[in-house]
């Protein structure tokens, strides 16, 4: 068996411990099954950590999280620490992980799972065989320029200041990671902004024309406002194959297109840096669902998300290929075979908790073993 590197495990919050035991599973399948190892270290982020260390995140973690190869997160947050002050809520565990690891560009694809082509509130014809791939940048941006904070103006109003900036290198470093990822699909990139009364969005669509013309002139490249893109999102989403936008515009309409697909909780999510000296990559994967805490400890939770989160690692860190794309093919196979958990359920189905959707994803795993065999 070969060791191919560490994993930090950050289970998080709410379902996050319940969703990541079910990945812990699919670990033994592999290493069983294609003599894959990894070293598995396990963390606290979010919630869990503050109640710990009174910190969403500790250096400790930081430092672990910067050794390993690749990082997988559960979810973080909940009511519990809604009136925590804003420096030490659960969240700022997550954002301080992409800023410190510097983690640039976060993949979002918005897959229609045949099975649950139903399940969107577009008409089918529209959904059927959506794949697009939204890439954003995640470490610039409105959520991290300054000045930025609320100021007291003495006569009972405040001003609230956020700075939305970017410069040349952050929109080229994520305008690459597009093109190359679309290089590998449609070989379309269509970058989105609001160059028509932002100066920043001004200075991202000259930059990714440049680059384009420069590094990716063999590829299409396409411009759309960021308020036109959400409203062909819902219009003809098949249109787009991989979308580049900002960190603003980029958590917005990856929600939307997230919603195309009918669940949250079949969403993975990579996040990305750059390559170092000896081809190690900083990444974060993560669902992008939340803690969901009204159904934590229920056996409730839909595990597909971060199942998917872990093909991805396997792809995108350790370049196993067929491996992710063997997971993809089983997780179809069991909702095509009609298993459902509460957040995907429909008429006819039958509802299992979330370790039965994990040992059927395993089953259909084997299965394709033996097919191949």
């Amino acid at each position: 068996m070969a060791n191919l590197g560490t994993l930090l495990f950050l289970p998080g919050d709410g379902i996050g411990p319940e969703v990541m035991d079910e990945v812990r599973h699919v670990c033994a399948w592999l290493s069983k099954a294609h003599g894959h190892d990894f070293e598995i270290v396990e963390g606290l982020v979010g919630g869990a950590s503050y109640d710990a260390h009174e910190t969403p995140l500790t250096d400790d973690t930081l430092d672990q999280a910067k050794a390993a190869d690749a990082v997988l997160l559960g979810a973080v947050g909940g009511p519990k620490w809604d009136d925590l002050d804003f420096a030490v809520k659960p969240e700022r565990g997550l954002l301080r992980l992409r800023k410190e690891m510097d983690l640039y560009a976060n993949l979002r694809p918005a897959i229609v799972f045949d099975a649950l082509v139903d399940a969107s509130s577009l008409k089918p014809d529209l959904v059927s065989g959506l794949d697009i791939l939204i890439v954003r940048e995640l470490t610039g941006g409105v959520y991290f320029g300054e000045p930025r904070g609320i100021k007291d103006l003495g006569d009972g109003t405040f001003r609230g200041v956020n700075t939305q900036v970017y410069e040349t290198k952050e929109i080229r470093q994520v305008g690459r990671v597009a093109f190359d990822l679309a290089r590998k699909r449609g070989s379309r990139v269509c970058s989105v902004e609001k160059s028509n009364v932002m100066e920043s969005g001004l200075l991202w669509r000259n930059e990714m024309d440049k680059l384009h013309q420069a590094e990716y002139a063999d590829m299409e490249l396409s411009h759309m406002y960021a308020d036109n893109c959400a409203m062909q999102l819902v219009r003809e989403p098949k249109q787009f194959d991989v979308i580049v936008t900002d960190n603003l515009f980029g958590d917005i309409l990856s929600d939307e297109a997230a919603m195309l697909t009918g669940s949250l909780g079949m969403l993975p999510s990579a996040s990305l840096g750059n390559t170092d000296a000896n081809g190690r990559r900083g990444a974060l994967y993560e669902p992008v669902h939340g803690s969901a805490p009204d159904i934590a400890g229920t056996g409730a939770a839909n595990p597909l998300a971060t199942i998917l989160s872990f093909a991805m690692m396997l792809r995108y860190s350790f370049g196993l290929e067929s491996e992710a794309a063997a997971i993809e093919t089983a997780a179809g196979e069991i909702l095509k075979g009609g298993l459902r958990t509460a957040d995907i359920m429909q008429p006819g189905m039958a509802k299992v908790s979330t370790h039965v959707m994990g040992e059927a994803l395993i089953g259909a795993l084997e299965k394709s073993e033996v097919a191949a065999t």
